[in-house]
């Protein structure tokens, strides 16, 4: 199979617009899965169906060398699209606003090269599109379907829009933070707003624990350590002369060191009963875990650096980042069970006329854009770490 690259670059370029203009979301997946699954047959790839929605391709599968998976996420989220493009989502609500429409494309554009010179890759590479990465534990689901059966390395991407385009990091340990999810249910006794003393005011304990568990980080833990803790919801509503008996908060929790998840939670807990018994009321606490840090190793970290800087130039990783981000993926799933790496590259550009940024929209923002500009590199880079550079 001969191959024009940027006739090609032009065709990925059209299979990352339509992905874009029908998203789906989390577990959901099923027509990108058919469009997906038939871009393989059309290349004359095999797959095998995984964890429901996804799919792992292999090519060349009796190479001698080590065999390589190359990894990209397939859900979109809850979310109305507000960019303009004439290529927007058509399906109501539903928005890729993270950029896997990007991560799918690429993948599927190195596919066709990694296809046209097959012979001469080095061992096998497999190539895992994920379903459910955003909160719905996909890789979790893909590993217990047997993906990485065989597969001695992963490697896998996102996009990011706080960095120029051009640029892109891949570091030794910890690149994005483990997270979960707190619920804390507080109940007291409810009355008449002009009779607050008859009450257990769980509303009032409910402020006072809102302060309290955003300390937790400034004073529970060292301050070395990265992490947060972020009440983000309150649910309180009641009418304007009634002292409701009870609130629910909930919130996120981010820690890039796994040592540090246990303190935090008991942390939360402690502090919720706490509270609650200082105010009168009672707490009830839930905490969800989600996912685990996103940790390098570092030998596959070096190998996709040296991938990065050849594709990207010797200084791309020269960037005002600070890492781990507190951002969470679940390619830690993978990490944890197999060597592999994540790297983070970037999008954002500087209109020279104006100073205007394009592409710098953040991750699940309706004003979100994903920079067409990325896949040239993103498929390079991929195709360097399978052993057949794009010349």
């Amino acid at each position: 199979m001969t191959l024009d690259w940027q006739t090609h670059l032009n065709d990925t370029r059209a299979t990352r617009h339509w992905l874009h203009q029908h998203p789906e979301l989390t577990w959901q997946e099923a027509g990108t899965a058919r469009f997906v699954r038939a871009q393989l047959d059309a290349l004359g790839i095999a797959w095998r169906p995984c964890a429901e929605h996804g799919c792992v391709a292999t090519l060349a599968p009796h190479a001698a060398g080590r065999h390589i998976a190359l990894r990209s996420d397939m859900d979109a989220l809850p979310i109305v699209e507000a960019t303009g493009l004439d290529f927007a989502s058509k399906q109501a609500g539903v928005m890729h606003a993270c950029g896997h429409d990007g991560h799918m494309a690429a993948l599927l554009g190195a596919a066709k090269w990694l296809k046209a010179h097959e012979s001469a890759l080095p061992g096998p590479v497999s190539l895992l599109f994920q379903p459910a990465e955003e909160g719905g534990h996909g890789a979790r689901a893909m590993i217990e379907d047997g993906a990485l059966e065989g597969i001695d390395e992963i490697y896998g991407w996102h996009n990011w829009p706080a960095l120029p385009l051009g640029t892109a990091v891949c570091p030794t340990g910890a690149v994005m933070s483990g997270n979960g999810t707190f619920h804390i249910t507080l109940k007291g006794h409810g009355g008449h707003a002009s009779q607050p003393e008859s009450t257990s005011d769980a509303l009032l304990a409910a402020s006072a624990l809102i302060l309290n568990l955003q300390q937790i980080v400034s004073r529970r833990l060292p301050p070395q350590v990265a992490a947060v803790v972020s009440v983000t919801s309150m649910d309180a509503r009641n009418a304007l002369t009634v002292i409701g008996d009870k609130v629910l908060l909930e919130g996120s929790i981010r820690f890039a060191d796994p040592a540090f998840q246990r303190p935090i939670n008991d942390a939360i807990d402690t502090i919720a009963h706490g509270t609650a018994q200082s105010y009168g009321v009672t707490a009830e606490v839930e905490i969800r875990p989600r996912y685990n840090p996103t940790l390098n190793h570092a030998q596959p970290a070096a190998i996709y650096r040296d991938a990065l800087r050849a594709e990207l130039g010797a200084d791309s990783d020269q960037v005002d980042l600070r890492l781990p981000l507190m951002a969470s993926e679940d390619f830690s799933y993978y990490l944890n069970q197999i060597p592999g790496a994540f790297a983070l590259v970037g999008m954002a550009q500087t209109n020279a006329k104006n100073d205007q940024a394009w592409y710098s929209a953040p991750c699940h923002s309706p004003q979100y854009q994903f920079n067409d500009r990325v896949l040239d590199s993103v498929m390079r880079v991929f195709c360097r770490l399978a052993g057949v550079p794009v010349v």
